[in-house]
């Protein structure tokens, strides 16, 4: 057993380390890592679904595990993300790009014991992006953004009785940061070569789990540590040609859900998830705010082999429009950056390189049975278009509003033994 699991482990590391950048749903991060839980909207945390959520979600549900479970996953993520920029000349709009990503999720369960249950995985979880490299409008700076952030997680469960169990799991973190290749001075207009390339960075943090079911009702809760950042040489923020070093925290999580048969087939799914983005180092000094989230999913087994899901998700976005003087003086430190910036700066640099915006998906999905023990699920997951908004009150510089809009497709390969 203990071979089997370093082996699965290497392939997970491995599937892990493909992930690239994509604009996720809530904020910066991707609404549900597999298949099904996409299908529903995101949920996890209050009902059990399947092991890779699981694990990311609430460990504690790992103890729902079969003998030994494998699933692996890709989401093909497609956002369609604009910026118009409005000058006294007349408005421009301009289509980002960065429209076409693909992100993998990998997760293995072993049971121990009846009460004892092991679980690793690795997912591509949160990224945003834009590239306006190719833009004939000036006003975009040429801006190319690349952000992304995956979780390798080695977990347990354990069985404390008939209904209750607790998890637990240790996230071992990669970050990949690019802040595009040129910067632009809104009052100047002076443009410079801002990008230090791509800067990498790794870290560690964990989860903690608790779950409750019985044959008609469960219950869930969850909480996700910060994972502190530190992206080195990656901008030049004033121009100096010295490139400096940003930190960007992923933050704090808290999540409570509950989950209902109400009749022979049917499952019902409800979490509520709260994002610390205002707690977050880097993200706070770009104006995020937090998140609450809301999910909801249903599940029925309409045959004996077919699988029917759908789902909601909301979060208000964390941006909020910014209305202010671009000639305003800098108050805001963006840490480690050596240039101050107003809220004017850091909106435009929201609106043209992290719109990561949208707020409501609608979902659905399916899962089929080949055999007792091979499961193919999919997915779809659509993201109304959120917007973003720039205004300089001077009415001299660009106004900037950003639109953003996502659609995705997840295909997922289950085993269970």
């Amino acid at each position: 057993m203990r071979r089997k699991l370093l082996t699965l482990l290497a392939v997970a590391l491995v599937a892990g380390g493909m992930s690239q950048t994509a604009f996720a749903t809530n904020g910066d991060d991707m609404i549900g890592v597999s298949p099904v839980s996409r299908a529903m909207g995101g949920i996890g945390v209050g009902m059990p679904i399947c092991a890779t959520d699981a694990l990311y979600r609430n460990p504690a549900w790992m103890s729902k595990s079969k003998n030994f479970e494998v699933s692996f996953g890709s989401t093909l993520f497609l956002p369609d993300v604009k910026i118009s920029t409005t000058t006294p000349a007349g408005t421009t709009t301009t289509k980002s790009e960065a429209d076409t990503f693909v992100i993998p999720a990998f997760a293995i369960t072993e049971r121990l014991s009846d009460k004892l249950v092991l679980g690793v995985g690795a997912f591509g979880v949160s990224g945003m992006g834009t590239d306006y490299r190719n833009a004939s409008d000036p006003s975009t700076a040429s801006m190319h953004t690349n952000f992304s952030f995956m979780r390798m997680m080695p977990g347990i469960s354990y069985q404390l009785g008939d209904n209750l169990a607790i998890g637990a799991a240790v996230h071992m973190t990669w970050g990949s940061l690019d802040m595009g290749n040129m910067a632009r001075n809104p009052v100047t207009g002076a443009t410079w070569n801002a990008g230090g390339g791509v800067s990498q960075d790794y870290g560690i943090g964990a989860s903690v789990g608790f779950s409750y079911e019985t044959d008609m009702f469960s219950a869930g809760f969850s909480y996700m540590s910060p994972v502190k950042m530190t992206y080195k040489k990656v901008y030049d923020s004033n121009g100096d040609g010295v490139f400096e070093d940003m930190k960007l925290e992923q933050p704090q999580e808290v999540a409570a859900g509950v989950g209902f048969k109400p009749m022979g087939g049917l499952k019902v799914g409800f979490d509520v998830r709260w994002i610390n983005w205002s707690g977050a180092e880097g993200y706070k000094e770009f104006g995020w705010n937090d998140q609450v989230v809301y999910a909801v999913g249903a599940e029925y087994q309409a045959t004996n082999a077919l699988t029917l899901r759908a789902g909601f998700n909301y979060a208000k976005s964390p941006l909020d429009d910014v209305s202010s003087s671009a000639t305003a003086a800098p108050t805001i430190t963006v840490p480690d950056l050596a240039a101050m910036y107003n809220d004017y700066q850091v909106g435009m640099l929201n609106a043209l390189g992290f719109p990561a915006i949208t707020e409501t998906h609608l979902t659905l999905g399916a899962g089929y049975r080949f055999s007792e023990h091979f499961t193919v699920n999919v997915a779809y997951v659509h993201a109304f278009e959120g917007d973003f908004k720039v205004e300089d009150t001077s009415a001299t510089y660009p106004t900037y509003e950003a639109k953003n809009a996502q659609d995705s497709v997840s295909l997922g390969l289950h085993w269970n033994f």
